[in-house]
């Protein structure tokens, strides 16, 4: 969990987002539908984007998951590209979907760092903004792809070493379990 490991026992049937809640104090993934429609939930498991309402906290046994608590540089407090971008693009009023559009958002930008405006809304098109800030979360991911390409480096996921992208540690263990 955002490069810290965790050890405990959980009910088979407790979901994901209750253990990050109630148990390790993680409150960026919100609970919205409880049905994977809205994507307030969203988190990255593994690098992927992942409805933490549905998945079942057992499922995610020795998967590397990333909240937006993990994102920020840890040392100095420096949002990460994508947080800054809707920072400066104003890509949330109410914020109640702005944990599950950022994190859609880095995943998008983790495969495609150069994305058109509508590969952005396609990535989107599950999370829901009830507020109608849909053109500036657009710009706001726009603007993210911008700061990263800028700074240079691929987005990193909690037990990337540095230097090292999700994807190359995603293929490590895919390689592993073949």
């Amino acid at each position: 969990m955002n490069g810290t490991r965790h050890a405990f026992a959980v009910d088979d049937r407790r979901s994901l987002l209750d253990v990050l809640r109630s148990d390790l104090g993680i409150t960026s993934p919100k609970y919205g539908c409880g049905l994977a429609q809205c994507g307030a939930c969203t988190v990255l498991v593994d690098g992927a984007p992942a409805r933490s309402c549905v998945l079942r906290a057992a499922k995610a046994d020795g998967a590397a998951i990333t909240t937006l608590e993990g994102l920020a540089d840890a040392g100095t407090g420096a949002l990460h590209p994508v947080q800054q971008g809707f920072v400066e693009a104003a890509g949330a009023q109410c914020g109640y979907c702005l944990n599950g559009m950022i994190m859609s958002a880095l995943a998008l930008l983790s495969a495609n760092p150069e994305p058109r405006e509508d590969d952005v809304r396609s990535a989107l098109r599950h999370n829901l903004c009830r507020c109608g800030t849909h053109a500036e979360i657009v710009a706001s991911v726009m603007r993210a792809a911008e700061l990263m390409r800028e700074a240079g480096g691929s987005p990193a996921t909690d037990d990337a070493a540095p230097g090292e992208s999700a994807g190359t540690l995603r293929q490590a263990r895919e390689g592993a379990s073949a």
